[in-house]
């Protein structure tokens, strides 16, 4: 096996949003059939990578109204050098009042 091996870079960071997070609304009530809705968490690497790294997200902890389903959904998006979208989701008449999510960048 020949050739370089970049140096690699590596951040993390745990997130906690909700109830009191400036524009979060996955708490309202809304009817059973409605649209799904979400919320844009935008995260910003403290130091950048040379080009897009590889992020990975793990939900670590949440608050959901228990007369409903359970359904929450966390993708990663728009990942730059300098950062990327966290993306919680929600359907139907879930409510979720707040969501904690772990993230991992591995990069050059």
């Amino acid at each position: 096996m020949t050739g370089d091996i970049l140096p690699l870079h590596f951040l993390s960071s745990s997130v906690f949003v909700g109830t009191e997070t400036e524009g979060w609304t996955l708490d309202e009530f809304v009817a059973e059939y409605s649209e799904g809705r979400s919320f844009v968490v935008p995260i910003e690497f403290s130091t950048p990578f040379s080009s897009a790294p590889v992020v990975h997200l793990g939900l670590t902890g949440f608050d959901l109204a228990q007369e409903t389903s359970a359904r929450l959904r966390l993708n990663a998006s728009d990942i730059t050098p300098y950062g990327f979208s966290a993306i919680l989701s929600t359907w139907r008449s879930t409510r979720v009042y707040s969501a904690e999510f772990q993230w991992f960048a591995a990069g050059s």
